[in-house]
């Protein structure tokens, strides 16, 4: 098998490990809320940080690893390839997305999760910042989805 392939499955399976763990974190994380148990919404709210610390975070270092070097490899210029170019502008608006809004909610989510953690009741403040989580994990996990959809169709 040659670089180009070696890195392009490099990329595709940080894409996988990417957009599965933000997909499968928002299932858990909205059955574990409906549930209202403090105890279980504790639990849950630190498995999503530690899944982002290991899924979110490999994924995206696979992704970008594979993808550029992929392109290198394949001859295919970063910014002239208008395929690779809007995908790397909707995956960064993503990335934009959890470091501006994500990642500081979900660690005022934690905090106040560690005081309800033993049973406590929950503040109606963790309801709020969780509806703003949904609204935009929800704005962060369409943006990665998109850009499969112009990398496989190779849009542009």
């Amino acid at each position: 098998m040659d670089s180009y392939l070696i890195f392009k499955t490099i990329h595709i399976v940080g894409v996988v490990i990417f957009v599965g763990n933000i997909a499968v974190t928002a299932w858990w994380k909205t059955l574990a809320d409906l549930t209202r148990d403090p105890k279980i919404i504790a639990f849950a709210q630190r498995q999503v940080t530690l899944t982002d610390y290991v899924f979110t975070a490999g994924g995206i270092v696979l992704l970008l690893i594979g993808g550029m070097e992929a392109a290198h490899a394949g001859n295919l210029p970063l910014a002239a390839t208008p395929w690779i170019a809007y995908g790397s502008i909707l995956f960064a608006a993503s990335g934009f997305i959890w470091i501006a809004v994500l990642i500081p909610l979900q660690a005022k989510l934690a905090r106040l999760s560690r005081g309800f953690a033993d049973g406590g009741p929950i503040p109606g403040s963790y309801w709020r910042l969780e509806k703003r989580w949904a609204i935009f994990g929800g704005i962060a996990t369409l943006l990665p989805i998109a850009a499969i959809a112009v990398m496989v169709g190779k849009a542009g």
